[in-house]
């Protein structure tokens, strides 16, 4: 395949870098990948010096953002950069919102693969865990938000099969309950995580032949963060994410796990995934994509 020369990753504050810090700001699993997908330089160089193997990365992520942000902003400057290669990461900040709707998320990102792979990009992808595992929520206020996580896994996984993606799938128990490989805020991962992500997607970048550089280093450069490192970020920064997410979630998510409580009750709750295996089955047909796709192509730790 030809070689690799530009790089660009969309998506939110998992591929900005957020919990992986460096001096200036954050770097991230994507920065660490680009490293790893440059070949070797030549040792005859070339007549003006450069180095033919270098590739340029360009991250357009943005933290908060969510997979309308990705299609209306990131994807327009994506596509004027006309990558080799491109991450498309999103979605969960989709699940954590009281707009939350499947079928727009699965045409807003039906839309961004479409475009991006009709420019000849190869596309990274990647289905995630849901929040409310994450955060060790109760059971009626995390099953809401992990029937939403498993529906935009559903569409990722049915993107990433129509368009020959590179997938990596994030969502194993394993890769949850490992905490060495979070930050402190229980939803990014820590600089392990980062390198552990750039890692596995550089093993499946090489089985293409789009990864000419040595892969990423898994262990960190800096301690894991410690629980006094969690109350810190709870008691500052965390402060505000709860107070945004009670503004806008909490409400809706409070009357979701109500209902969940009183189907549970009844013994009803398989109603609760009839109704979003429907919701997901119109989501994907909107995009003209059958639920028998094929399935992830590598989990985390394999």
């Amino acid at each position: 395949m030809a070689p690799v020369r530009r790089f660009a990753a969309l998506g939110d504050s998992l591929t900005a870098g957020v919990g992986d810090p460096v001096e200036g700001g954050w770097r991230g699993w994507a920065a660490l990948l680009a490293g790893g997908l440059a070949r070797e330089a030549d040792e005859t160089g070339t007549a003006d010096g450069t180095d033919q193997g270098a590739v340029d990365f360009r991250n357009f992520a943005v933290s908060g953002a969510r997979t309308r942000d990705v299609a209306e902003s990131q994807l327009p400057e994506a596509l004027a950069y006309r990558p080799d290669v491109v991450s498309v990461v999103v979605g969960v900040n989709d699940t954590l919102r009281r707009t939350f709707d499947i079928a727009e998320i699965a045409v807003a990102l039906d839309r961004v693969c479409g475009q991006l792979a009709a420019e000849g990009a190869v596309l990274l992808t990647a289905c995630l865990p849901d929040p409310g595992a994450m955060l060790g929520l109760p059971p009626p206020l995390a099953r809401p938000l992990a029937r939403r996580q498993r529906a935009v896994n559903a569409v990722v996984h049915a993107l990433s099969a129509r368009y020959g993606a590179v997938h990596l799938h994030m969502a194993d128990a394993a890769w949850v309950e490992d905490r060495a490989l979070w930050s402190a805020d229980r939803l990014h991962p820590g600089e392990r995580g980062h390198r552990t992500i750039a890692a596995r997607f550089h093993a499946l970048l090489a089985e293409r032949g789009l990864a000419g550089g040595a892969p990423p280093d898994r262990e960190p450069r800096r301690p894991p963060p410690t629980r006094a490192d969690a109350l810190l970020w709870l008691a500052t920064a965390g402060t505000g994410w709860v107070v945004r997410r009670c503004h806008d979630l909490l409400p809706q998510l409070l009357r979701l796990a109500a209902a969940e409580v009183r189907h549970a009750a009844r013994g009803t709750s398989a109603r609760l995934d009839e109704r979003a295996e429907h919701a997901l089955s119109a989501a994907l047909a909107a995009v003209s994509v059958s639920m028998d796709v094929a399935g992830p192509v590598a989990r985390m730790g394999e």
